[in-house]
């Protein structure tokens, strides 16, 4: 029998062949349909397995000219329908024209107008798709919240590759053939994708980090080219002395890997320009890296004619062409001379020039008796033209010129037009060459970089693992220590057995953040192949980084900013795997103390009670002490608390920066408020109703009148009382009652 599998690639059962069971028929008979978006160098994707109706994508990605990227994920998924843009790029055309050429894999290719990739388009076809695992009565506008924590809506490539997947699911009717018309295909679930040895980084942690920081270019003639890189992993690691290295080592940072040959070798050069004894080989490197240049035509001279030149010493008969066309002037004069002593001697002067296309031609004066056509006749010259007030005529001497010397400048071009194909023609010829050594070359130079980054600030040569196991001795943050002129290191252990969960309490300004990011900024180093700033390091293979730290606005999904850090918080939820680092900073801050406490004792349970092998890597930092004081968190060797250590020198509250094992008893915030600079007064009151707020007090109102005023309005109420004469009958005293003294008393209550 015959079976057609993904990838629409025919498989044959034959005689003797075991038959396929259900779930290998099942394996066999999916599709995966992969939508694809190319622009500017950059690769937005999704795909949909129509095995399980889950649609997969992958974060708007930067890729080469050659789209390696997509040919890895093609390999990797096999997809048996590929849809991309009728309108398209000249990578993309090759790319489809390479696949469709393929002898062994040839999947559907499906190009739709780009109108179909528009991002409104996209997103109306995301919002109206059928989700089974949403209530049917569920709203457009309240499936947004939803969506958002599954998809980075971010990245438009991605999203545009979405709404075009989405509409050839539903032309096919794929899984729901028989079913009737109104029934949509079934998305289950979403799943982000990356490549095998990719790891997987979004845009807020690349953004927290401070991984890449662009700020506008403080020079008044570049204001409008654009940005310069600012105080950055990138900009202090970017030591590349030529600029397709920058560019390589800026993929480098976009594609960090957990492919270990490739960072142990990446190490091994370090490792070698690191050395003292290859200084010298280093220098001479990096003098020659600075050097190199484009092809040498004369672009000076191209500029000036505004057309391709040829450099001096190229081609011996170009050279003897334009030293002619160089000594015309001279020569010209000559010719000149002897022929003005030929002509009228009305004529008082007359000069030869040179015309592209026309040749040599005597010029002379316009005499006022020449009026009419017939006065411009002159004995022995043939006239061409008249112009400025200047005759033109060609002699027996300008017809010899254009013999002997011929079109000289229309000679030249042509052949300098001839040197330039030769030129291509030789190029093109090596270009495979010449691209494998620019590629050699930008590599050598990204590596050389991080060699000399590593010099310049103390790095340390980690040991990359497999096992997923994270020890830091000493370590530093890579920014922050340029900035500092004390820095304080601190360690990490985080594994199975010494725990994968860390909660760390401090209070504010302690360094807290400062010591998550900087443990986000090494490992995310070692993945580059970079040396880490650490005395010793040992970092597993990390698959994903996922951060929830600065809450961001988003003014066109129309969220709130707690609705946003639920999303990054669900998108690690979601996610993350057992060699995943998840870093959370303060996170249930946005609603009510209660609700985001039980919100964030809610996750890690979730994380804590999968098994230690399924538990990511987690680095929590926390004002919630009641999180740790009621009891909130399940016990588990998972679990380890932390804290960094703080003195109190009278009032005054003195941060140590040194990490340490257990809990803060205190978030300090008077003595915090008291360094911002608030009042005095202001952080009494603060701290009064603090302590009544603990004790369960009743909070008494400082805005009403003092004890002294109060017992004397008492008085004043109680006199006037007693003074009234209640056997006088002309008192109506429930009329005083109502006017007088409930008015007074209630305004001593």
């Amino acid at each position: 029998m015959a079976v057609y599998g993904g990838g629409g690639r025919q498989r044959d059962a034959g005689p003797g062949v075991p038959s396929l069971t259900e779930e290998d028929e099942e394996e066999l008979s999916s599709e995966v349909y992969l939508s694809v978006l190319v622009h500017n160098g950059k690769l937005g994707l999704s795909f949909y397995d129509s095995r399980d109706y889950t649609l997969h994508y992958m974060p708007d990605t930067v890729d080469n000219s050659d789209l390696q990227l997509l040919n890895k994920v093609v390999q990797e998924v096999c997809p048996s329908v590929l849809i991309t843009s009728a309108k398209q790029e000249r990578s993309m055309a090759e790319f489809i024209k390479a696949v469709s050429a393929s002898s062994d894999y040839k999947p559907d290719i499906v190009l739709y107008p780009n109108v179909d990739f528009g991002l409104e388009v996209s997103k109306q076809r995301l919002l109206s798709a059928h989700l089974p695992s949403l209530p049917p009565s569920i709203t457009e506008k309240e499936r947004i919240p939803y969506l958002s924590s599954c998809l980075p809506f971010d990245c438009t490539l991605m999203l545009r590759s979405i709404g075009a997947l989405l509409k050839c699911l539903d032309k096919r009717r794929v899984g729901v053939e028989l079913e009737d018309s109104s029934v949509g295909v079934p998305i289950f679930q979403f799943q982000i994708y990356t490549l095998k040895d990719v790891v997987h980084v979004d845009r807020d942690t690349y953004s927290v980090l401070q991984i890449f920081k662009s700020e506008p270019h403080p020079s008044v003639y570049k204001l409008q080219s654009g940005e310069k890189e600012g105080l950055s992993l990138y900009g202090i690691l970017n030591c590349c002395k030529c600029k397709f290295g920058s560019k390589l080592l800026r993929q480098w940072f976009l594609r960090p890997t957990r492919d270990l040959t490739v960072l142990s070798r990446r190490q091994e050069v370090v490792h070698f320009f690191t050395s003292p004894r290859n200084s010298d080989a280093v220098h001479t490197l990096q003098g020659c890296l600075r050097n190199i240049r484009s092809i040498p035509v004369d672009f000076e001279g191209s500029l000036a004619e505004n057309r391709f030149t040829i450099k001096p010493n190229v081609d011996p008969a170009i050279d003897e062409k334009k030293r002619r066309m160089m000594g015309l002037s001279d020569f010209l004069t000559d010719v000149a001379r002897k022929e003005l002593e030929n002509l009228d001697t009305r004529i008082p002067s007359c000069c030869v020039i040179y015309i592209p296309l026309i040749g040599f031609l005597l010029s002379v004066p316009r005499l006022p008796c020449m009026v009419q056509k017939e006065d411009f006749e002159i004995e022995g010259l043939d006239f061409m033209f008249l112009s400025e007030e200047r005759l033109h005529y060609r002699s027996e001497r300008t017809k010899e010129l254009d013999d002997m010397l011929g079109d000289l400048h229309c000679d030249i071009r042509d052949m300098e037009t001839a040197v330039m194909s030769q030129l291509q023609a030789a190029v093109l010829q090596r270009s495979g060459v010449l691209y494998t050594v620019l590629r050699l070359t930008a590599e050598l130079d990204c590596l050389m970089a991080l060699a000399q980054a590593s010099q310049d600030h103390g790095y340390c040569s980690p040991t990359l693992s497999p096992c997923g196991r994270l020890a830091l001795t000493q370590a530093r943050h890579p920014l922050l220590e340029l900035c500092s002129p004390v820095f304080v290191a601190n360690p990490l252990l985080s594994s199975e057995m010494e725990g994968k969960v860390k909660v760390l309490t401090g209070p504010n300004s302690s360094g807290k953040s400062i010591y998550l990011k900087q443990v986000g900024l090494i490992v995310f180093m070692a993945l580059i192949g970079s040396d880490v700033p650490a005395k010793e390091a040992e970092i597993g293979l990390i698959d994903s980084i996922f951060t929830r730290m600065h809450s961001r606005e988003s003014v066109s999904l129309g969220l709130s900013t707690f609705m946003i850090d639920l999303n990054q918080m669900a998108y690690a939820l979601n996610n993350s795997t057992g060699n995943s680092l998840v870093l959370i900073d303060e996170f249930g801050k946005g609603t009510n103390t209660v609700d985001g406490l039980s919100l964030l004792a809610s996750c890690l349970r979730h994380w804590v009670k999968r098994a230690p092998a399924q538990c990511p890597h987690i680095l929590l930092a926390t004002n919630f002490h009641s999180l740790l004081q009621l009891g909130l968190l399940p016990p588990s060797p998972l679990l380890s608390l932390l804290t960094l250590e703080t003195a109190v020198d009278g009032d005054e509250l003195v941060f140590l920066y040194q990490l340490r094992e257990g809990v803060c008893q205190s978030s300090f915030a008077a003595n915090i408020a008291t360094l911002a600079g608030l009042p005095q007064a202001v952080v009494h009151r603060g701290v009064e109703v603090s302590e009544l707020y603990r004790a369960g007090r009743a909070i008494k109102r400082i805005d009403q009148p003092s004890t002294e005023e109060h017992t004397g309005r008492c008085l004043k109420v109680v006199e006037t009382f007693l003074s009234l004469d209640l056997d006088d009958p002309s008192v109506d005293l429930q009329l005083y009652m109502k006017k007088e003294l409930l008015p007074s008393v209630g305004e001593l209550l």
